[in-house]
């Protein structure tokens, strides 16, 4: 009873700060959450180009699973550099602008990567380089899309809204496994890479003609609370006492490196287990499931919030579904499996991890919403980090036990700790401004 109190409370104190918080007005609203739907999606398209491409590629310019290992890993060393800089950067002028530039720069980098490759014999580094950069320049979007959700959304509707961009990159990774796998078959590997990265480049040339030139973007607006958040922005680095700011950092860093370790190396585990199957089948399926499971999570989190459950709790569930029950499915794939078993414990995975935007990925939002976009920028760079290791390790475990279990094992053994961790210590009070620290309970 004191749970969903203190619950109401927070929802009451979200709804007395709508100039200190910067909402969106609705119409403003109507305008950019489709467009950022698309963004997360072009961008999801223009990462998966690379696994999808990986088998082809490593055929034609005869690369070993370490080889792929060392391409596919390189995407996360830019991605490591540019987390915590986009959500400074995205906290302070502004989540649109940022998402614009990084935009802008991933789609020239995706259309010139088949040039790239055939420049000469050194087509590894190459394609190494174009990974890292790719890497580096998609670094800054999450930081500045989380930013804009803490900005200009409240509490019992981020959930939903980070669902939705959540949906929003799983549309794009089935348009790029069901229309990368035709694209791949008809017109070669490269018309990917030349498909996406035209596509993202008109996506950002309307965000400037349409969005940016006017006055879509809302001003900030001067608040004794604004000045506060200013100040708390500089001592944000003493966030990391709090451990509650490191069991989200941990769980997060681990759901993240199991999702990137999945994405780039399913379509490969598909094509050698089972390779008369149809590509689309296994590269569309998951992804068909897990759209409806994202949007699903979101809405079940914002609503058991607005019913006056603890906002803890409902992120410790929804976490829970993400990285617990979804390791269940993952485990099942370490034996002898069907072609249909495969795709069923795949798509229920898939879907399963979908619900951490009602958790983790959320819980940010609740701690420390006045810089969230730098302390999502170093989770995500710990993520980022941690998914260049699984992603490398898993291609040399591959290679050397010829088997797949070991992956789907480290996987499994990564949620679990990182779930066991947030369930002791996550919590979802404010941690970012004084007098927010504790909660009055009647």
């Amino acid at each position: 009873m004191a749970d969903r109190q203190t619950s109401r409370e927070g929802r009451n104190g979200c709804e007395e700060e709508p100039e200190d918080q910067n909402l969106w007005p609705r119409h403003v609203a109507r305008k950019w959450i489709p467009m950022l739907f698309m963004g997360t999606c072009l961008l999801y398209c223009a990462r998966m180009a690379m696994p999808i491409c990986a088998v082809s590629m490593a055929t034609s310019f005869h690369w070993s699973k370490i080889d792929c290992g060392i391409v596919l890993g390189g995407f996360f060393w830019g991605y490591c550099f540019t987390q915590i800089l986009g959500g400074l950067a995205s906290d302070k002028m502004g989540g649109e602008r940022v998402l614009f530039m990084s935009a802008a720069s991933w789609s020239i980098i995706t259309a010139v990567t088949p040039l790239l490759a055939k420049l000469g014999s050194h087509n590894l580094a190459f394609m190494t380089l174009a990974r890292f950069l790719m890497g580096l320049l998609q670094g800054v979007f999450f930081p500045s899309l989380t930013s804009l959700c803490s900005q200009r959304v409240v509490e019992g509707e981020r959930g939903f809204l980070m669902s939705t961009m959540n949906s929003g990159g799983l549309l794009g990774t089935l348009l790029a496994g069901g229309m990368g796998s035709l694209m791949l078959d008809w017109f070669g590997w490269e018309s990917i890479f030349y498909c996406t990265g035209v596509l993202s480049g008109l996506w950002a040339l309307i965000i400037w003609l349409c969005f940016l030139k006017g006055d879509v973007v809302p001003k900030q607006k001067e608040s004794s609370i604004t000045s506060q958040w200013s100040l708390s922005r500089t001592r944000w680095l003493n966030y990391f006492k709090e451990p509650a700011v490191w069991a989200m950092i941990i769980a997060h860093m681990c759901i993240s490196s199991s999702g990137y370790t999945l994405l780039s190396w399913l379509p490969t585990y598909f094509k050698e287990s089972f390779p008369h199957a149809k590509g689309w089948v296994y590269n569309v399926i998951p992804w068909l499931v897990a759209i409806p499971s994202s949007f699903c999570g979101g809405y079940l989190s914002d609503f058991f919030i607005k019913e006056g459950y603890g906002v803890a709790t409902v992120r410790k569930i929804m976490q829970s579904f993400a990285m617990g029950l979804s390791s269940m499915f993952i485990v099942l794939l370490s034996g002898a499996v069907s072609f249909p078993s495969a795709v069923v414990f795949v798509s229920a995975a898939m879907g399963l991890t979908t619900f951490n935007c009602g958790g983790v990925a959320v819980n940010v939002q609740d701690l420390t919403p006045s810089c969230a976009g730098a302390i999502y920028g170093f989770m995500n760079m710990m993520g980022a980090f941690g998914g260049l290791l699984m992603v490398s390790l898993s291609g040399y475990l591959i290679e050397v036990t010829l088997s797949w279990t070991w992956m789907f094992s480290f996987i499994t053994l990564v949620n679990a700790t990182g779930l066991v961790i947030y369930l002791i210590f996550g919590e979802a009070r404010r941690v970012d401004l004084e007098g927010h620290s504790k909660l009055i309970v009647i």
